[in-house]
This record gives structure tokens, C-alpha cells and sequence, in this order.
């Protein structure tokens, strides 16, 4: 049983949404790293550019970009067309593209339901149901394609802060995926979660420069996470020592979901 087999993503087809910045960022250079061929994506064009010359300048995998903005719903469809024009297949989707909205109780909006919801859970959904076919065609029985979509602990707990909209769609997208498991499973594609603690990203940078000292001391390991940490499960999930986990909810938090307070 070789260790570097057990573990490749060589030759990968992958596709990363957000995948220029934050924890998508993370995740893609993990990918080209070890030689996979990853394709980012968002609504930022130039931050996608600027991510795959970074990329591509290591010299070990690919990196391509497919702009979408997953706030149009046309966006999903064009995806998966050029997706299937340029690649034919695709081995891993990782659903990582996200948005918050923090605002007290008393005033919290419907647009923030709207917006948190569709971003979250219905366009995960959507991208993932646009792009099977691409990934039936990438799986074989011992080495099925992989759905990773990247979660929240805020949900599996109660957060402190006031974001309503982002942790039921968090939570939903956890149960989510393991429906999908279960129907995806059986057309050779497995769906997993990482319920992601607090990384350095543009979604945590305020609360990290506000509570970093807080959230640390919150965490059993005693830091925030690294590139290498989310990196290291996604690659982990997507190689040969994955290939039979499925329905999977992983909190990727160095211990903050089972910390005792008292």
C-alpha cells in the first residue's frame, strides 16, 4: 500500500467555487500543488486571474478559470456547459462559494434570508445537479468522484453572533449533503462536509482582527486553522484513502465544537 498513491490527486479534474481567495484559495493551491488540474471559480474575474498565475507559477498541477456570478441562476448552466466543453469531466466539485449577513434580531431583513439562503444551500444545489454528469463520467467503482462541500461549525452550534440567515443555511447544507450521499452514492459520486472552523478569510478577517485572542483561547489546539488543514482534508477526501467515505459530516475546527465552557 503505497502512501503517495493512497493520497494522489494527480491528474484530477477539480472544480473550486470561490476558489481565488479565502479558504477557496486554500483549497486550489493544495490541489495544484499535488498536481491536480483545478478549475476556479467566481464573480471576481481578476482575483481568479491573479489566483491561477500564482497557481500555475508553481509548476506542479493546472489552474483555469470559468467566471460565474452564483448569484444568477444562468451563471450555474454556463458553468457547467463550459465545464464540460473544456474539461469533458470532472473528478471533484467543491462547493465553497458562501455568503453572511450579521445584524441584530430586532431588525434582522428578509433580504438577508434571501440572499444567505439562495448562495448557500439552493445554488449548491443547483451547480452540483448542473455538473453530475460530468462527474458520472469521471467515476469508477474504486475511485468514485467526489462532491465537498464546505460547511460551517456555526452549523452544528449555537454561534454568539448575531447571523441567523448563515448558520440555518449552514446546518442545512450539512443535512443536505447527506441526502445527497445517499442519491449520488449510488450513481458512483460521494458527498461529504467539512464544518470549517474560524480560517483567515474575508469572511472571518473583522472578527478575527476584533476577536482572535477570543476565538483561539476557544479552541481545544489553540489556534485558527492553516491552509494546510482544509487543504489536507480535501485532498484526503478526493484521493484513494476517501473513496469510501460518504455522508460524512467532518468538523475541521481543532476542537472548538466539543470545548467545554464550564
Amino acid at each position: 500500500m503505497d502512501i503517495s498513491n493512497l493520497f494522489s490527486v494527480k491528474d484530477k479534474v477539480v472544480l473550486v467555487t470561490g476558489g481565488a481567495k479565502g479558504i477557496g484559495r486554500m483549497i486550489s493551491e493544495g490541489f495544484v500543488a499535488n498536481g491536480a488540474h483545478v478549475y476556479i471559480s467566481s464573480r471576481d474575474a481578476k482575483a481568479c486571474e491573479e489566483a491561477c498565475k500564482d497557481l500555475n507559477a508553481l509548476e506542479k498541477g493546472k489552474a483555469d478559470y470559468i467566471t460565474a456570478d452564483f448569484y444568477k441562476e444562468e451563471d450555474i448552466k454556463n458553468l457547467a456547459e463550459e465545464l464540460k466543453k473544456r474539461a469533458g469531466k470532472l473528478h471533484v466539485l467543491v462547493n465553497n462559494s458562501g455568503s453572511n449577513w450579521g445584524e441584530s434580531y430586532d431588525t434582522y431583513p428578509s433580504a438577508a434570508w434571501d440572499r444567505v439562503l439562495t448562495l448557500n444551500l439552493k445554488r449548491v444545489f443547483q451547480l452540483t445537479q448542473a455538473v453530475t454528469p460530468l462527474l458520472e463520467a469521471a467515476s469508477s467503482k474504486e475511485d468514485p468522484s467526489r462532491v465537498i462541500n464546505i460547511g460551517s461549525v456555526d452549523g452544528l452550534r449555537v454561534p454568539s453572533l448575531e447571523t441567523f440567515a448563515y448558520s440555518a443555511s449552514k446546518a442545512g447544507l450539512h443535512h443536505m449533503s447527506r441526502v445527497l450521499a445517499s442519491h449520488l452514492g449510488k450513481r458512483g459520486i460521494t458527498s461529504n462536509t467539512l464544518a470549517c472552523g474560524p480560517f483567515q478569510s474575508k469572511m472571518m478577517k473583522a472578527t478575527l482582527e476584533k476577536f482572535k485572542d477570543v476565538i483561539e483561547s476557544g479552541v481545544p489546539l489553540g489556534r485558527i486553522g492553516s491552509p494546510e488543514d482544509v487543504a489536507g482534508a480535501c485532498i484526503w477526501l478526493s484521493s484513494r484513502a476517501g473513496a469510501w467515505v460518504n455522508g460524512a459530516t467532518i468538523a475541521l475546527d481543532g476542537g472548538s465544537v466539543v470545548s467545554a465552557k464550564l
